[in-house]
């Protein structure tokens, strides 16, 4: 118990320890865990030959992770993504996959251990990408989705690849002698299975298909899958309905557990993959009423098995054999991160990607992926790939993960330098002029142009996003395409008889730019500005906007004012509290703006805090104010 217990907070206080420290550096709660495992292990020695069997344990994991993927895939979305999925998705991992086998074969590897080989290094790092995406607001670029398309591509892959795996006949010439003397050969497969031969003749005792022949063997798989999705239609609510009934919070927890347990045991009997089950189950799950249930019982467990499955993995690194092979295995790993880059970069010139969104496709996807990790180990405990081989493999897909933040840095470099006038149509010829220019025509801009046409003025619209302007004009509202900032385009949009300039734009600095440059031609000009929020306010003041508006104040104080009015205030009150704030802040960040400093902290700015103070004092004493005239009215 004391060992288990030692064991349990090494693992424990190393992730706590590594991950967060990843994720300050941008680099992944992934290589975080890993980093845990290899300082455990490796360097510091604290965890030795358990860590292969708790991997095991922690490989359910990937099953909870397979079965929530599956819930945030309904039937009917995952058909309307099968071009990209099964055209984009699949020509990757297809063509990635040969690619790798091809040159795996030509360093004389036999073709079921480099058909592995090229399975496992064709997935690259969901976990990886999507947060990095995410963190560098990537994820809506053209390059963005289709990186997505292709992870959700080979999420679903895995489940064939781990249905596929054993049945590769690997031959790979293992003699052994025999008590006569005589000399036999094994294959892989079959050295696996008989040095397991306790744990088969336990699985065996459990089985439903030992003994039977093919067409029972089918027909119980199928009967299998058939009742994981009838219990998935028919069943699963009456459960939830009955469990809701004890009023116990910890029975959902149970129940979520009892589902994927359940359903991955069922599989297991039938000879098939838990994962795939797993998957199956939560795609025919993802329309139920119960969905965000199950994802919110399963996330933590799912969180933690898979991050104690990637601390072993790390843990199990034989940092010696890198050591004493590294220039082998280190030019391996960029092996594998040119030719699925060349590849990746091809596909995206196919299906019509250009200039960054081609490079952000090529690159983000060009590492090998956690999934790798998951085949790898699969691969050995079915005797596809041997031992040597496997942990040369770990090291390749380690490396290539650990390599990947360079390649989003090398990314932004290209994109620093690409021209997108070579990827995007030429900017049109503006030929109006109108009392106001609306720059940028997001979901911030659409409100404007729409209440000032309504009202019968004129406006010139300009973005410089091709999509955007494409979808105006399909609405039939006129726009045109060119970049906002730049002083040819203002020009002639008739920047210099114009009576109001809108400032719209996503990019924050491209919006302070537009501001000051227009205040510097037309000193009389009354400008408009959205602002992020309340620093961002101060900039575009400081750059000399008349009216600045926030993009969510105007809606916080509206949904202020609902509550107000179900508190008890009538709608006059609710009104004229909503009046006196808006009043009054917008006051406050006025008077703020000219003690505000950029370069100084707010919180450490002594005189902004004393005025923030004061400007607090002085609304409460025109709440209170204000409910004395209103008690001396009502009396």
């Amino acid at each position: 118990m004391e060992s288990f217990l030692f064991q349990a907070t090494i693992y424990l206080a190393a992730a706590v320890i590594a991950v967060p420290i990843a994720a300050r550096l941008g680099l992944g709660s992934v290589l975080g865990y890993l980093a845990a495992g290899i300082l455990i292990g490796p360097v510091l020695g604290l965890v030795g030959a358990e860590t292969k069997d708790l991997q095991h344990f922690a490989e359910f994991g990937v099953v909870m992770m397979l079965f929530l993927i599956g819930l945030e895939l309904e039937p009917k979305a995952l058909w309307d993504m099968r071009h990209k999925l099964l055209g984009l998705g699949g020509l990757q991992v297809g063509l990635s996959t040969l690619a790798i086998m091809g040159i795996a074969m030509a360093y004389n590897q036999p073709w079921g251990v480099a058909l592995a080989i090229g399975l496992t290094l064709s997935l690259s790092s969901t976990a990886i990408v999507l947060q990095t995406l995410s963190e560098k607001g990537l994820m809506q670029t053209a390059g963005g989705r289709s990186v997505f398309s292709v992870l959700l591509s080979q999420d679903i892959a895995v489940i064939p690849m781990l249905a596929f795996l054993p049945l590769i006949v690997v031959t790979l010439p293992q003699p052994t002698v025999s008590p006569d003397g005589s000399i036999q050969i094994t294959t892989a497969g079959e050295a696996a299975q008989a040095s397991d031969h306790g744990g088969a003749a336990a699985d065996a005792a459990f089985s439903f298909i030992d003994g039977l022949p093919a067409w029972g063997v089918t027909l119980v798989t199928l009967g299998a899958i058939a009742g994981i999705i009838l219990m998935g239609v028919f069943f699963t609510r009456p459960v939830f309905r009955y469990i809701h009934s004890a009023n116990l919070r910890e029975m959902y927890t149970a129940l979520a557990l009892l589902i994927v347990v359940g359903i991955s045991f069922t599989m297991m009997l039938v000879g098939l993959s838990p994962a795939l089950g797993a998957f199956l189950a939560g795609v025919v799950l993802a329309s139920s009423e119960f969905r965000h249930e199950l994802e919110t019982d399963l996330e933590p467990f799912k969180g933690l098995l898979l991050g104690l499955f990637f601390i072993t993995v790390g843990a199990g690194i034989n940092f010696e054999l890198l050591a004493s092979d590294f220039v082998i295995i280190f030019g391996m790993a960029l092996l594998v991160i040119l030719v699925k880059g060349v590849i990746l970069f091809g596909l995206g010139r196919l299906f019509k990607l250009r200039g960054r969104d081609q490079w952000l496709f090529a690159l983000g996807l060009a590492q090998a992926g956690e999934f790798g990790f998951v085949l790898v180990s699969f691969s050995v405990t079915t005797g596809v790939i041997p031992d040597d081989v496997a942990e040369t493999l770990l090291l390749v897909i380690a490396l290539t993960m650990l390599i990947t933040p360079l390649l989003f840095i090398l990314y932004e470099v290209i994109s620093k330098r690409s021209i997108d006038a070579s990827v995007r149509p030429p900017d049109d010829e503006i030929d109006e002029e109108g009392p106001v220019i609306i720059a940028g025509i997001g979901r911030f801009g659409q409100i404007v142009n729409r209440l000032v046409q309504a009202s019968g003025f004129e406006t010139v619209v300009l973005d410089h996003s091709p999509d955007t302007i494409a979808v105006m004009r399909r609405f039939g509202f006129k726009a045109f395409l060119g970049d906002p900032t730049r002083p040819d385009i203002l020009r002639k949009a008739g920047l210099a008889d114009a009576r109001v300039l809108v400032v719209a734009l996503d990019d924050q600095k491209a919006a302070r730019a537009l501001v000051r440059y227009a205040r510097g031609q037309r000193p009389d000009l009354h400008i408009v500005a959205r602002a992020h929020d309340r620093t961002d306010a101060y900039h575009l003041y400081q750059a000399g906007a008349n009216d600045i508006v926030r993009e969510m104040f105007d809606s916080s104080l509206r949904a202020g004012r609902y509550v107000l009015e179900n508190l008890g205030l009538s709608d006059y009150e609710a009104a004229e509290a909503q009046r006196l704030f808006y009043n009054h802040d917008r006051m406050s960040v006025r008077d703020l703006a000219s003690l505000w400093d950029p370069e100084v902290e707010p919180a450490n700015n002594k005189a902004y805090v004393a005025r923030a103070k004061e400007l607090a004092k002085d609304l409460e004493t025109a709440f209170l104010n204000r409910s004395d005239e209103d008690q001396n009215t009502n009396h």
